[in-house]
C-alpha cells in the first residue's frame, strides 16, 4: 500500500453522487493522476492517499486510492493556494493572497478559535467572516466524520450518505443505536448496522437489535414473496439469525406494533405478522378492488347484438366463455379473465376492445413488463404500456409516492385492461389502483397457473380464490391452437397428465442425456448452431431457462460457457469483471431489481433525443454497447431502443442472460427456449414450474436431459407456500 502526500492540482472528472473523481495530486515534483472516491474535496487542498499503483491499458498509470485524510497546508503558500482555489465560496486569489499576508501561517487557528478576527482584513465584513469561518470548519467536522466512520468498516461512498442524513448526530447514534441507520438510510441493511454495533460494542440482545432483527427478517420475507409471517415462523427465524431467546423477541412484538412499524392480525388460529406498509397495501387494495366492482345496466339483448356484429365485422367467432368474458366486461366495473396458452384470451380482448370503441371509451393497455406490453401492442393492433410507464413513474424510489397519477391525478381513460397479471406483485397492484378512477371499467387477464409474481404478494390467485368480483376462466384449446404440442402439452403438464417423449412433434421435443457434459453440449450446438435456422432467430433470441441458480446446470456457471460461445473475449471489446462474472461489450444482460431512478433515453439514427425517462425494472433484458473505464460506466439498450447508463457502483443490479431461471422468464416469450433437466430440490422441481419454462416458447421448446426428471415435475404438485392475506383482506370487505 502506497501513501502519497500533495495538493490537489485539478479535479478531472467528479461524479457528484458517489463521490467517485479523477484528480491529479502534485506531491514534490511529480504529478500523479488518481482515482476512487474523493468526497468533498476541492483544488488546491492537501491530502494525504493510501493505495495502490495500477497501468491503465489508456490513461496510463494511476494511483487507485483505498482511502484518504486531509493534510491542513503546512506553510503559508500552501495555505494561499487552498483558501484561493474556490473550495470556499466568497474567497478568490486576491482574498485569500491578504488573508494569508495578514494572518500568516497562523489564519488556520484564527479562521477555527477566532473568525471573528478575520473582519481586520480588508473586503470582509463581520457576517462574511463567520461564513468562510462555517465552510472551512464545516469540511473539516465532515472529513472528520467520514474517517470515524470508516473505522467501522463504512465504505467513503456509505459514509457520505450516513453524514447527510445525520451531520454530527452521527458520533451518538454509532454508540446507542446504529440500527437506526438500516430503517432511514437507503444502502445500509440490518446486516450492515450489525457488524457496526458489534464493532461499537452493543449487547446481543440489546432492544435495539431485537427490534431491527424482527423487522430485517419481514423484510427478508418480502423478498422470498410473502406479505407476511405467521408469528411462530418469524420467531423462529429472528432467533436463528439473532441467536437471542424467544421470548426476547416476543416481548418487542406488542411495541413495534404500538409504533406502528408491524401490524399484528390474528387470522383463526393464526397470529398475522406484517411489516405495517405491507398490510395497508394489502388492505387498501381490497378496499378499491371492492369500490371498482359496481354493476352497469345493460341489457343482454343489446350486448349479444353487438358481439354478433364484432364477430361478423372480425369474421372471428367466440365461444361461449369468450362471449361471456365480453359481457361481464360490458356490465361490470371490475372483470378477472384467465385461461391457458389457446384459449382465446387475445381474441378475448380484442373483442372487449372493439366493443369499447363502438360505444365511444377511451381505453388504456398495459402489462407488468416491456416485453409483454411489446407483444400486447402486436397481438391487438393497439398501444400498450408497461404499468410502470402508464402510471407516469417519475424516478422516486420504491415504496414513495413515485408515480404521477394517483388519487389526487387518476387515469383518463373509461377502460384499463391489464395482461400478464400473474406477475402484478402488491405493490404495483396498489399503485395502479389508487390511479383507477371509480367509474373506470379495470379488467384483469393472466394465466393462474403461472408462477406467481417475483415481489410479494399473490395477487391474481387471491383476487380469483375470494369470489368477490366476476371471474370468467377461458377453458376451450382453439382448433388453430391445438395443432401446437406446446400448447397440448402445456395443458397435460398443468393437469398433471403423462407427455409423450417420442419427438414426433414439430415444435417439441426431448432430447435424453443423462451425464452434464453432455447436456451442455446439447444446448450449445442447439444455441449456436440448430434453432436459430430452425425458428428464423439468432442465437441471442434463443433463451435457455433453468430451475435454479447455482449447480452443473444452473444460471451462474450456464452463463459463464454459454458467453465463451455466444460473445468470446476480443481485443476490440471492452470488458468490466465484477464478481465471479467478467461482462464485455455485446453480452446479453438482465436487471435484477426495480430501479425507480435510473434514466433511459431513446434516440433517432441521428443522435436526436426521441423520448426519455426514468425506471429499469426486474426482468428487463438489453445488451451492453459500452464499457467505459474511465468514466467507470456501463451502457446498455434495453427493448425499443432505450439506453441506459449504469455506474459501476450498481452492477450488482445486472447479471447475464444467456441463461436465465424459470421464474425470471415471466411474462416474456422467445422465439424458442431450451430447458436442461437433471435434478435439483423437490420444492423447486414441480409442475407449476416446467408449465412456466414450456409456455415461453413461441415456436420450438427442446427439453435436453432426464425424462425421468421430466415425468417426476409434472407429478409433483407442490408448491413453495407462499403468505399473502389479500384473499382474507377482500372477503372482509366483502358485505361493506
Amino acid at each position: 500500500m502506497e501513501k502519497i502526500t500533495g495538493y490537489v492540482e485539478h479535479i478531472i472528472y467528479r461524479n457528484a453522487d458517489n463521490g467517485y473523481a479523477v484528480l491529479n495530486l502534485v506531491s514534490g515534483e511529480e504529478e500523479i493522476t488518481c482515482v476512487g472516491i474523493f468526497t468533498g474535496i476541492s483544488e488546491g487542498e492537501n491530502i494525504e492517499v493510501s493505495g495502490e499503483f495500477t497501468e491503465h491499458p489508456t490513461y496510463g498509470r494511476q494511483l487507485r486510492a483505498e482511502s484518504f485524510q486531509e493534510k491542513m497546508p503546512e506553510n503559508e503558500e500552501a495555505i494561499e493556494r487552498y483558501l484561493g482555489s474556490g473550495a470556499i465560496k466568497g474567497i478568490g486569489l486576491s482574498l485569500a493572497a491578504r488573508i494569508v499576508r495578514h494572518f500568516k501561517e497562523d489564519t488556520f487557528r484564527i479562521i477555527e478559535e477566532e473568525p471573528e478576527r478575520l473582519a481586520e482584513v480588508k473586503g470582509i465584513s463581520k457576517r462574511k467572516a463567520m461564513e468562510i469561518a462555517d465552510q472551512v470548519n464545516g469540511k473539516r467536522d465532515m472529513r472528520q466524520a467520514m474517517i470515524f466512520l470508516q473505522q467501522y468498516g463504512i465504505t467513503m461512498n456509505l459514509a457520505l450518505k450516513v453524514y447527510q442524513a445525520y451531520g454530527q448526530e452521527i458520533y451518538t447514534i454509532i454508540k446507542e443505536n446504529p440500527y437506526r441507520m438500516a430503517e432511514d438510510i437507503d444502502g445500509v441493511g440490518f446486516r450492515t448496522a450489525d457488524d457496526i454495533a458489534a464493532r461499537a460494542g452493543l449487547r446481543m440482545d440489546s432492544e435495539y437489535r431485537v427490534r431491527s432483527g424482527i423487522l430485517y427478517v419481514l423484510s427478508q420475507a418480502t423478498s422470498e414473496g410473502h406479505t407476511y409471517l405467521p408469528k411462530e415462523e418469524l420467531t423462529e427465524r429472528v432467533k436463528n439469525l439473532l441467536g437471542v431467546e424467544e421470548e426476547q423477541i416476543e416481548k418487542q412484538y406488542m411495541d413495534l406494533s404500538i409504533e406502528r412499524k408491524i401490524i399484528l392480525k390474528q387470522q383463526e388460529q393464526m397470529l398475522q405478522i406484517y411489516s405495517a406498509p405491507f398490510y395497508y397495501m394489502e388492505s387498501n387494495t381490497a378496499v378499491l378492488l371492492q369500490r371498482l366492482n359496481m354493476s352497469y345496466d345493460v341489457p343482454d339483448i343489446e350486448i349479444e347484438q353487438r358481439i354478433r356484429d364484432i364477430e361478423k365485422k372480425t369474421k372471428m367467432q367466440l365461444d361461449e366463455y369468450q362471449a361471456t368474458a365480453v359481457k361481464e366486461a360490458v356490465k361490470n366495473g371490475l372483470l378477472v379473465i384467465t385461461g391457458g396458452p389457446g384459449t382465446g384470451k387475445t381474441t378475448t380482448i380484442n373483442s372487449i376492445i372493439k366493443y369499447f370503441e363502438l360505444e365511444g371509451l377511451d381505453i388504456f393497455l398495459a402489462a407488468p413488463t416491456g416485453r409483454a406490453a411489446k407483444r400486447m401492442s402486436e397481438t391487438t393492433g393497439y398501444e400498450a404500456r408497461t404499468i410502470h410507464r402508464m402510471l407516469e413513474l417519475n424516478g422516486g424510489m420504491e415504496g414513495s409516492a413515485g408515480f404521477e397519477r394517483n388519487e389526487s391525478r387518476p387515469l383518463e381513460t373509461d377502460a384499463i385492461i391489464v395482461d400478464e397479471m400473474s406477475m402484478v406483485d402488491i405493490s404495483l397492484m396498489h399503485s395502479l389502483l389508487k390511479a383507477v378512477a371509480v367509474g373506470t371499467r379495470l379488467i384483469l387477464v393472466g394465466d393462474v397457473n403461472q408462477l406467481p409474481s417475483v415481489g410479494a404478494g399473490s395477487v391474481l390467485r387471491d383476487i380469483i380464490a375470494a369470489g368477490t368480483c366476476h371471474v370468467v376462466m377461458l377453458t376451450r384449446i382453439f382448433r388453430q391452437a391445438s395443432s401446437s404440442d406446446i400448447i397440448i402439452n402445456a395443458h397435460k403438464i398443468n393437469q398433471g397428465e403423462e407427455v409423450s417423449l417420442d419427438n414426433r412433434s414439430m415444435d417439441f421435443f426431448f432430447l435424453k442425456r443423462y451425464d452434464v457434459n453432455l447436456i451442455i453440449n446439447v444446448v450449445l450446438q442447439l444455441v449456436c448452431q440448430k434453432l436459430p435456422k430452425f425458428v428464423e432467430a439468432t442465437s441471442f433470441d434463443i433463451q435457455v431457462l433453468t430451475p435454479m441458480r447455482k449447480g452443473l446446470l444452473g444460471v451462474e456457471r450456464l452463463n459463464v460457457i454459454l458467453q465463451q460461445y455466444l460473445n468470446p473475449p476480443s481485443r476490440e471489446k471492452t470488458e468490466k469483471e465484477h464478481r465471479d462474472f467478467v461482462f464485455r461489450e455485446g453480452d446479453k444482460v438482465m436487471q435484477t431489481k426495480n430501479n425507480y431512478q435510473l434514466e433511459w433515453e431513446i434516440r433517432s439514427k441521428y443522435g436526436i433525443l426521441v423520448e426519455k425517462g426514468t425506471g429499469v425494472f426486474n426482468g428487463d433484458m438489453g445488451v451492453i454497447r459500452e464499457i467505459n473505464e474511465f468514466a467507470e460506466m456501463m451502457t446498455i439498450e434495453f427493448d425499443e431502443g432505450r439506453m441506459a447508463e449504469y455506474p459501476f457502483k450498481i452492477l450488482d443490479e445486472l447479471e447475464p442472460a444467456y441463461a436465465i431461471t424459470i421464474h425470471k422468464s415471466q411474462g416474456s416469450e422467445y422465439p424458442a427456449v431450451v430447458i436442461p433437466l437433471l435434478n435439483g430440490p423437490s420444492m423447486l422441481m414441480n409442475r407449476n414450474l416446467l408449465y412456466t419454462a414450456v409456455t415461453r416458447a413461441q415456436k420450438c421448446v427442446t427439453l435436453v436431459g432426464s425424462d425421468g426428471t421430466f415425468q417426476t415435475m409434472i407429478r409433483n404438485n407442490s408448491q413453495q407456500k407462499r403468505y399473502s392475506g389479500l384473499r382474507e383482506r377482500l372477503e372482509e370487505n366483502k358485505d361493506v
